[in-house]
């Protein structure tokens, strides 16, 4: 599959979602992708952040430095 398929099919795949959530944590990745290099998150990973984005929601949060230090976890578990 080339750069132009993949892209098509992704396209094609995200316009079929309806889950705000889901379509919020792709966002983030996307904007993420910007700033940073990319950094491959674990299945857990995605999921713990996904639950952190409804939780969020909710009202139930972390503060930055708790998140900073998960993210140095995550990292150094690479």
């Amino acid at each position: 599959m080339n750069t132009f398929e993949l892209k098509q099919e992704l396209i094609n795949r995200i316009s079929g979602i309806e889950d705000i959530d889901f379509l919020n944590a792709i966002k983030t990745i996307l904007d993420f992708n910007r700033k940073e290099p990319f950094i491959e998150l674990t299945i857990d990973q995605e999921l713990e952040l996904l639950k952190a984005s409804k939780d969020g929601e909710k009202g139930n949060f972390r503060s930055q430095s708790e998140m900073d230090k998960k993210v140095e976890e995550w990292l150094r578990e690479k």
